[in-house]
């Protein structure tokens, strides 16, 4: 039972990354096309669901590199955790 805190800690992550990369690029995409592209911008309904779409993307890609930096820390901490026992 010694990786049973791990795995918890694990799951939570995965689970928390699951949630960001769902929610955070669908919202960041209607909320610029209409408050920033649309609203403020001023641009045509075809442009702003093109400029939406890239900060959809982008916004993944950030989702993913945040993932991947937090899962290689955690794995380094219970890694180092381990080796001295």
């Amino acid at each position: 039972f010694r990786n049973g805190g791990s795995l918890t800690s694990t799951v939570r992550t995965l689970l928390f990354f699951t949630a960001l990369m769902i929610t955070l690029p669908v919202g960041l995409y209607f909320s610029s096309k209409a408050y920033i592209f649309e609203g403020t911008l001023g641009m045509s309904d075809k442009d702003s669901y093109f400029y939406a779409a890239i900060v959809a993307v982008v916004t993944v890609h950030v989702v993913l590199a945040l993932f991947v930096y937090v899962a290689w820390n955690e794995g380094s901490r219970q890694w180092r955790e381990g080796k001295q026992d």
